[in-house]
């Protein structure tokens, strides 16, 4: 698989595509199916989760979360490995059905950009889409999430 540099890899993002982002071989040594979230759509989502198989995860800035009123899982210096901030699963509840659909995962992580969306606009905790907080560290910084 061939690698790209920072600036091509913002140039596929901007263009809606996906990327894969591997993280560090010492931490989950993984690899992270990675789009803009601008961007998403339920097709999008359905690749997702029919390829990639793992946690449908949003990284969200900290002040969006709080102005969406949304907690994190796990508190700070908790017994969670990795320390990875990931908050409790949200669903949007306009225009949705149960939340699992990808038109609703994709219609959720949509509303999380759109500024007018408020805290009242999600479901309670424990539904289907999760979110983390990512880390303050620049791309190449090593780490992850």
């Amino acid at each position: 698989m061939p690698l790209c540099s920072l600036e091509e890899g913002l140039e596929e993002l901007k263009a809606g595509r996906f990327l894969i982002v591997v993280d560090d071989e010492n931490r989950e040594n993984e690899g992270d199916l990675v789009m803009a979230a601008e961007m998403v759509t339920p097709e999008a989502v359905n690749f997702c989760v029919t390829h990639a198989r793992g946690l449908l995860c949003v990284p969200v800035i900290g002040e969006r979360l709080d102005e969406l009123q949304v907690p994190l899982m796990v508190i700070e210096n908790g017994s969670e490995k990795n320390q990875t901030a990931f908050t409790v699963s949200i669903d949007y509840n306009v225009d949705t059905t149960t939340g699992i659909s990808a038109g609703d995962r994709a219609a959720t992580i949509l509303a999380m950009m759109d500024s007018a969306t408020k805290p009242g606009d999600f479901n309670p905790p424990w539904t289907h889409l999760s979110t983390a907080v990512p880390s303050r560290r620049s791309p190449g910084q090593g780490g992850s999430h």
